[in-house]
């Protein structure tokens, strides 16, 4: 028997009636198979195609989605002092349309990317200010203001207002938990955490960015208090990412921790980034070469989207991150990729191979000794030409000389 297309939404809508409708549409298959099958049968195999062990449970979380939809004001605790945390802007508007009161606030700093060290706050600040401005071509006048005017909002979680941090369970949204929990010393008595892995019927689940109002209502009912566990494993898991040694990181990583139970994938996730033993690339490197070496030459844009659809275990890159971290590919005296047109905007860009490039991803040449350009994974630094850390095939950190 072929199996049914999954129909996956992308915001996490789902239509009961189309679901019927699918069921219904399997049931031959089934009893071509088996005479006696059923459509309860056809219904159960539909709702685990969407992540439901059954068919009464994709009916309720359906139900649940059209009662929040109904019922925009069934926030009874978000109030308008209640302070709504991202880690973007992608959910501002939707909050509103969904029926929050409370105000929006985000800290954009793309902790994921660049150097992150244990430094105090003045100087942590004007590290990023420099390393933002230069990957994204920003005026750092104009980055200072904006990171000055974010960190110093964050203080305002140590009072006992109502907050809530909405994060996924990705490197960019995980990293920004940690450093707020960790500036904090003790949690606050009205600090919740919306964390979300995954939205049944959404086969590929980005992030929060892409659901519909009614969804993140859904999601509302599902937070939770954060506690202190939460905050003393966030300064333990922050100083880790801030060391010059990954091997602390590498602890928190294989290891499963019940007060941020998304915090070890994420950071598993993020050592990848460090380069493997054998060909030098961080995982972000190899998947977007591996794409390019199965397809051939292709616009920048497509590359990236190659990435999100399939490519990426975790995806935690934005199109200016994705655009930042590849250009060191692109702008070395030995290259990996090269880029035509460049009078276009960059997504439209033809990236190709180069022959250094080949050899690279086959394992025949080790990228770093090529490398002209340093690069930071939170407070490891990789500089071409010196001893440094990386990652084996068992997700182990390794220092090579």
């Amino acid at each position: 028997m072929s199996p049914l297309p999954i129909t996956s939404t992308t915001d996490g809508r789902l239509n009961l009636e189309q679901q019927r409708k699918r069921a219904k549409e399997l049931l031959p298959q089934l009893k071509a198979q088996d005479p006696g099958a059923t459509l309860s049968q056809a219904q159960w195999q539909i709702a685990k195609q969407l992540g439901f062990s059954s068919w009464p449970k994709l009916k309720a979380h359906v139900d649940a989605l059209d009662f929040a939809a109904r019922h925009p004001d069934f926030h009874a605790s978000d109030e308008a002092r209640t302070t709504h945390w991202r880690c973007g802007s992608d959910i501002a508007h939707t909050l509103q349309l969904a029926g929050f009161q409370g105000q929006f606030r985000m800290l954009t700093d793309p902790l994921c990317m660049g150097p992150v060290r244990d430094l105090p706050a003045e100087a942590f600040r004007a590290l990023r200010s420099a390393f933002i401005s230069q990957a994204f071509a920003l005026d750092l006048a104009t980055v200072a203001r904006r990171v000055d005017d974010e960190y110093q909002q964050l203080q305002a979680l140590a009072d006992d207002t109502p907050s809530v941090l909405w994060c996924e369970a990705d490197a960019y949204d995980q990293l920004f938990l940690i450093r707020v929990l960790a500036s904090l010393d003790r949690a606050p008595r009205q600090l919740e955490l919306i964390e979300v892995a995954q939205i049944p019927g959404v086969e590929r689940f980005i992030g929060i960015g892409q659901l519909a109002p009614d969804v993140l209502a859904w999601l509302w009912p599902q937070r939770r208090l954060i506690g202190d566990d939460a905050v003393q494993l966030a300064k333990q898991a922050w100083s880790a990412y801030c060391d010059p040694s990954p091997l602390k990181l590498a602890q928190l990583a294989h290891a499963y921790h019940p007060a941020l139970p998304l915090l070890g994938p994420a950071l598993l996730r993020q050592l990848q980034e460090l380069p493997g033993a054998q060909d030098g690339l961080s995982l972000t490197e190899r998947l977007a070469l591996t794409s390019l070496a199965d397809t051939g030459p292709m616009p920048f844009g497509r590359v990236f989207a190659d990435l999100m659809a399939k490519r990426e275990p975790l995806p935690f890159l934005g199109d200016m991150m994705f655009h930042a971290l590849l250009r060191p590919l692109i702008d070395g005296a030995q290259p990996l990729l090269t880029e035509s047109a460049t009078q276009l905007e960059w997504p439209r860009r033809v990236l190709t191979l180069t022959p250094l490039g080949h050899q690279v991803l086959s394992g025949q040449a080790y990228w770093p000794d090529h490398a002209s350009h340093e690069r930071w994974v939170g407070g490891t630094c990789i500089r071409p030409g010196e001893p440094h850390w990386v990652i084996d095939h068992a997700l182990r950190p390794l220092w090579k000389t």
